[in-house]
Formats: C-alpha cells, structure tokens, sequence
C-alpha cells in the first residue's frame, strides 16, 4: 500500500469507527458486532504504526490510552464552574420561584416560569473545550475557578466525541461544554470484584470509582474502567447561531455528538416541576446509574 492509498484508508477508517462508536455509546443502536469493530480497530493501529506521520489528532485510536502522565497542568475556568442552589421540599422550590418571577415580571405579567428539569447524575463534573470540531482539551471542576487538564484520560470515554458532527454542515470554531462523567452502577461493581480479587481497597460509591478514574495517572487504567457521559451545559459555540433556550441548548449538544440524557421534561411551572420530582422519587432506583437528585432549571435563556 502506498503512502497516498494508506493515507486515505486511515481518513475512512477514522470516520467508519467514529460512526460506529457514536452508533455504540451515544445511541446505543450498534450496527455492527464487537468483533467487527474491533477489526477496523486493529487495522487502524496497523496503519498508523505503519505511517506515525498520518496519525490523526481525532483518531479513535487515542481512545485505548497513551502512557503514563506526568502531572496535570492547571486549568482557568472561564466563567467558573460554580455549585447549583439546593432547594430541599416543595415550600423551597415555590419561593424560587416567586424569588424568579418577580425579577421578570414586567417581560411575563401572570404567566408561569417553564422549566427544564433534568436529572443530577452523581459523577465527576468535567469542562470539554473544541476548536474547528476537534477536542482539544478536558478539564475537572477543581475548585470551581481552576481545575486539572485531564485530556488524554477523558479521551478515552467512549461518549465523549473526538470530532465533533456537523449542523447544517458547520462546526464551531470554538465550542465549550460542560457535563458529568460516571460509571454505571454494573460498572462498578465489577470493578470492586476485581479491585477485591486484586487484594486492592474497594471503592465507596460509583462516584468515588469515576473521580478516581479521571485523575489517574495512567490513561490506559481510565479506558479500562467503562466510565460513561451525559453532557448538560452549553458555554459557548462560536460560529453557530445563538440558541435562546435551554431546552435548544440540549438539542444542539446531541447534534453536535454528545450523549444528552433522555430523561428531560419541559414544565410550564413549578407545579410541574413538582409533579415531575415525585414522579422520579420511585423511578430513580430502575436507573443504570446513580443519581443524587433533580434538576430545574429556567427555560428561557
């Protein structure tokens, strides 16, 4: 094989195994066998083995992990990655929501406040950054204000999207995202059976598991420890049209490739916003994952 034909090959293969695994984790509606994928895989290695030059900064080869890390480099969080307001009982909630209506009263009048409400996944809060729709850099929360570069261990989370897919045929110059990384709840305990086969100290929770996971130092350790996504927070998308509402926000960030959790719902009030609350109080233990509660936050942006 020619260097050109060989160049060319990895392009296909690059976008046949990005496909592919957007189709496995994103959507969960695989096309094609584990073997098969693999296969692509393996020939991809070959090639970039072959020709180390054609290697792609998105290649999905990243994905198994490189080697160990030094130290992780700190990272500005511009605007801060800041906490949510808790509100524990109904009483709390109506008097955000009077607290809320009150300060846009003269744009609504009477109306009722709408709502997204989403679940809060209980995993390790993350900052992804991409320029001209390739992933260039992933960062903790840290305190807030400052967190770790974590690039090359968030790389190797199947959901999280190494280029980004076009909309409308464009991709943002600059595009910053924010989100959770988790382990589902089968995850973990398999990890604690072999952290205890390995005579290893046993997680405390899937929490815990992905947190320490992120911030190892070997990138290869993180690919092996079937971390997950969900993506929640539009910072910014230079280059695409403004979205005006939460709820479009979420749209383009599943257009764009990233795992949106489904389990979202448009309310038109805080009446329900409460309906929906109970109605997850018993739904939230036939989830996959844990969570550690509800989200509501204002529709218009």
């Amino acid at each position: 094989m020619s260097r050109d034909e060989a160049a060319r090959r990895i392009d296909e293969l690059v976008q046949l195994i990005e496909y592919h695994n957007y189709r496995y984790h994103v959507l969960d509606d695989p096309e094609i066998s584990d073997a098969e994928f693999d296969q692509l895989m393996r020939e991809l290695q070959a090639l970039e083995a072959a020709y180390p030059d054609l290697r792609r900064p998105d290649s999905p080869t990243q994905r198994v992990g490189g080697p160990p890390l030094p130290d992780f480099p700190k990272v500005r969080h511009d605007p801060p990655m800041l906490s949510l307001d808790n509100a524990f009982g109904a009483d709390e909630l109506r008097d955000f929501d009077r607290r809320a209506r009150s300060l846009v009263a003269d744009r609504i009048g009477d109306a009722p406040l709408e709502y997204v409400c989403e679940l809060k996944i209980d995993g390790f809060s993350i900052s992804l950054r991409y320029e001209n729709g390739i992933f260039v850099q992933g960062a903790t929360r840290g305190d807030g204000y400052e967190g770790e570069d974590v690039t090359e261990n968030l790389k190797t989370v199947g959901s999280i999207p190494l280029r980004l897919r076009p909309v409308d045929g464009r991709v943002p110059s600059v595009l910053e995202v924010r989100g959770e990384v988790y382990m589902p709840i089968k995850a973990f305990e398999a990890l604690n059976e072999r952290q205890q086969l390995e005579g290893k100290k046993l997680f405390a929770n899937p929490r815990n598991a992905a947190a320490g996971s992120v911030r190892v130092k070997d990138p290869k350790v993180t690919a092996s420890r079937k971390l997950d996504s969900f993506i929640y927070h539009l910072v910014r998308a230079e280059g695409l049209p403004p979205v005006r509402t939460h709820w479009e926000s979420l749209e383009l960030l599943a257009a764009l490739g990233f795992k949106v959790n489904p389990h979202r719902r448009l309310c038109r009030g805080i009446e329900e916003v409460l309906a929906w609350t109970e109605e997850w109080q018993a739904k939230r233990w036939e989830l996959p994952y844990e969570i550690d509660g509800l989200v509501g936050e204002v529709e218009d942006l």
